[in-house]
């Protein structure tokens, strides 16, 4: 299977035609073998307009939906980002190509584990992983300029907006139902204050679903 060109085809049907214009996304994308990020069975997939399935329940987010978060996002060069619940790691190592460090964080450290591999592969050296639960994100090393979830939440955890450094945004896409919008959370000062960007419904990440509510 040709990669190369099967990733330029998805940058360009399902990247820059969803408005993603930010040149260091596009190139890091033309660039990054998303391949390695899958198991060897799923790799066929690695590029289709779908979430792919990495492990049992745990999938990465449609290119067009991480771009277009990243995007608003819009991450520096000296800056320091964590990406949340990152399964493999396709995310961090994209945000790597972007920032100056970046943490990438998955609660199952079996995940954990195969991102630092992949990470590795890729030669994504300013990037390190970690293994705590997803509401928890990594206080170690806060704060962040950027976090970014892999997936969708069903709420915002405090601690995920603690964590943000000051004129940091936090990137969620929120679930309600089966709908779904993309935020992106800025923190001035102690306040923190979001803008919705886009529509999207991905699976919710591990953690991140509303306890069900007690009906009599």
């Amino acid at each position: 299977m040709d990669y190369a060109h099967i990733r330029d085809l998805m940058v360009e049907t399902q990247v820059r035609t969803n408005d993603v214009t930010d040149v260091r996304i596009l190139a890091a994308m033309r660039s990054l073998p998303r391949e390695r990020f899958l198991p060897a069975a799923k790799r066929a997939l690695a590029y289709a307009d779908i979430e792919p399935e990495v492990a049992p329940g745990r999938t990465l987010l449609r290119p067009r939906d991480l771009s277009k978060l990243m995007q608003a996002l819009a991450p520096r060069p000296h800056e320091r980002a964590l990406e949340i619940a990152g399964a493999t790691g396709y995310g961090a190592a994209l945000l790597a190509a972007c920032c100056k460090q970046v943490i990438a964080h998955d609660p199952d450290p079996d995940l954990s584990f195969a991102a630092r591999a992949a990470l590795e592969s890729v030669g994504a050296t300013n990037a390190k992983t970690v293994s705590t639960p997803a509401a928890e994100a990594w206080a170690e090393e806060a704060p962040y300029d950027v976090i970014m979830l892999n997936g969708a939440a069903e709420f915002v955890p405090e601690a995920w907006l603690e964590q943000l450094a000051p004129g940091g945004r936090l990137g969620v896409i929120v679930r309600q139902g089966a709908t779904g919008a993309a935020r992106v959370y800025t923190r001035s000062g102690d306040a923190v204050a979001f803008r919705v960007v886009f529509d999207a419904a991905p699976p919710v990440a591990p953690g991140l679903a509303r306890a069900p509510a007690f009906a009599f």
